[in-house]
């Protein structure tokens, strides 16, 4: 699927470089053209004005010294004598000497395909002329123009443009390929999240399934024995509630995935919200032979969610419990952090992280500890904790000094 979005990706990006290089370039070629028509129609339209009668020789060339107005091309001037003949005159390098390349036969020709032709001025292609009829005090004349060099000169832009195009054509394609890879890359990195994360769901989900159908079916066996019974289904229960909390856990972090997560933030007493979140974990950590102490600055104040936030200090106290050594004080400060921010700390003594664990713990069914996957951890709390710290536009991280792993939470204070 992924190679298949690149193409399309490339192929759209190439069918609107060719559509942007062939409007270029014919608009280029259009107006090259128009403008040379343009001033050699100029031209040709000034030639007559310095005619004083037939035969008076021309000098549309500009002299060395002179700087030329316009520009100026070969032509030549024909006119019907009164005799019914046809005179030319003109400079360049047409000969007009009668009986010669300018004869009156091929003057008639001439004459003949501007006739045919209805119109004021126009081009004979077969001849390389463009022509203009114009009215003089000395009767209707026909200025000819030679437009081989119009041509060639419009036959090398063509030529040009078609070598131009083709390198930009396959620089571009290059450049498309690239920044195709570039840019599906996050579409890819999210599809191989998305695999990963069906999975390792699907892996936790298959061990409580399988102790549940095993169970089951142990009880339609067991009539009888009812302390039995009551064994399965204890098992049973146990396996569907870790089930439920897997699903809900997925179903989370699924809406923070799509944006349903975010809720309309307000201000947070985060001080009295912290001290309150405590109070149920001190038997729980009395209990497993640990402390729990902290340090809460008072009067700190956020815009969030009570209960999403809530939710971060519950994820990261129940995985210091988890993971604290026997014996141990987990510590948890709450104070400023430079003017604008505020800072959660939770601290426990422990096996120190690497540096790739203090990134990889955050990732979704990630464990330091594959061991505790039975205990009710799916290494998704961190990564919770992670997507509601980000709507609150705040970070988390975890750091391993002096044999404590420290778990920081920053927030912007109202």
């Amino acid at each position: 699927m992924l190679k298949r979005l690149r193409t399309q990706f490339v192929a759209v990006i190439m069918v609107i470089v060719t559509i942007m290089l062939c409007t270029v370039f014919g608009m280029l070629y259009f107006f090259t053209k128009s403008n040379l028509e343009q001033e050699s129609l100029a031209m040709m339209r000034a030639v007559p004005v310095g005619m004083i009668a037939p035969g008076q020789p021309l000098a549309p060339f500009a002299r060395p010294e002179e700087e030329p107005e316009q520009v100026r091309l070969p032509f030549f001037v024909v006119q019907e004598e009164k005799d019914g003949t046809l005179s030319a005159i003109g400079i360049g390098y047409y000969d007009l000497a009668p009986g010669e390349s300018f004869d009156q036969v091929f003057l008639q020709e001439l004459i003949q395909e501007v006739t045919r032709s209805g119109r004021p001025f126009g081009e004979l292609e077969q001849y390389h002329l463009r022509f203009l009829r114009v009215d003089s005090p000395f009767g209707q004349r026909v200025v000819f123009a030679d437009i081989t060099s119009e041509q060639s000169t419009l036959n090398n832009l063509v030529k040009n443009c078609i070598l131009i195009g083709v390198l930009c054509f396959f620089a571009f394609l290059g450049i498309s390929i690239r920044l195709a890879a570039w840019t599906v890359k996050p579409v890819e990195r999210a599809w191989q999240k998305q695999r990963q994360f069906v999975s390792d769901a699907s892996h936790e989900l298959k061990t409580p399934l399988t102790v549940i159908m095993t169970n089951a079916e142990l009880l339609q066996g067991r009539e009888d024995d009812r302390e039995s019974q009551v064994q399965f289904s204890s098992n049973i229960l146990t396996m569907s509630r870790q089930m439920r909390a897997l699903v809900e856990q997925m179903l989370e972090l699924a809406r923070a995935d799509s944006g349903q997560g975010k809720t309309d933030l307000r201000p947070v007493d985060l001080s009295t919200l912290v001290a309150d979140a405590l109070l149920p974990f001190e038997p729980v950590f009395f209990e497993q032979g640990l402390e729990l102490s902290s340090q809460i600055d008072d009067g700190i104040t956020v815009h969030g969610d009570p209960g999403r936030l809530k939710e971060v200090l519950d994820i990261l106290l129940d995985n210091a419990r988890k993971y604290t050594e026997p014996s141990g004080t987990v510590s948890v400060y709450l104070e400023r952090w430079g003017h604008y921010r505020c800072r959660l700390t939770v601290s426990n003594p422990g096996t120190p992280l690497s540096e790739a664990e203090q990134k990889d713990i955050f990732k979704r069914f990630y464990r330091a500890d594959p061991a505790r996957s039975r205990n009710g951890s799916f290494g998704l709390g961190l990564a919770i904790a992670k997507c509601i710290t980000a709507e609150h536009h705040g970070r988390i991280w975890a750091e391993s000094i002096g044999g404590y792993n420290h778990f920081f939470v920053e927030l912007p204070i109202k």
